[in-house]
């Protein structure tokens, strides 16, 4: 059984249906944020990063973000969406980028090999509300599970 080493709750700031996650040293990403953004496709990986597509066109996602030392057991739940990668982080330290690089930083603790396990709830809610009303606030919702690769 998998041990959670930690846990963050952060804002994603989407536009244009994107956001990403990518290595914090950018000098080591190939193709940055939103290079080579996938439209349509939910969860992408690139080298050292991985990029979200979202259903709504800008907004702010409330995504919480979880470090396991091991595969962590399966979310239950009624998810629109999911996801799983394999991601490799230099440093340890992975930024979020939206509409430019967030102030939240996401500790790994180590570099490394790593899963990414993406899931989401809120989908065709924020898509109404970004077509009707503008701007949402923390209707699509994500939980990001990263653990060591191989554990």
């Amino acid at each position: 059984m998998a041990t959670l080493l930690g846990q963050q709750e952060l804002d994603a700031r989407v536009e244009f249906r994107a956001f990403g996650f990518q290595e914090s040293d950018e000098s080591v990403v190939p193709v940055p944020f939103p290079d080579d953004f996938n439209r349509g496709v939910f969860l992408s990986p690139h080298v050292r990063r991985f990029d979200v597509f979202s259903a709504g066109h800008t907004h702010t996602a409330a995504v919480t973000v979880r470090v396991w030392d091991g595969l962590p057991d399966a979310e239950d739940g009624e998810w629109e969406e999911r996801g799983e990668i394999a991601y490799e982080s230099v440093t340890g330290d992975v930024a979020v980028w939206g509409s430019g690089r967030s102030e939240d930083l996401i500790q790994l603790g180590r570099g490394g090999m790593w899963r990414v396990r993406v899931l989401c709830t809120g989908r065709a809610e924020v898509e109404r509300v970004t077509r009707d009303e503008g701007t949402a606030h923390r209707v699509e919702r994500y939980v990001i599970d990263f653990w060591p690769n191989g554990g």
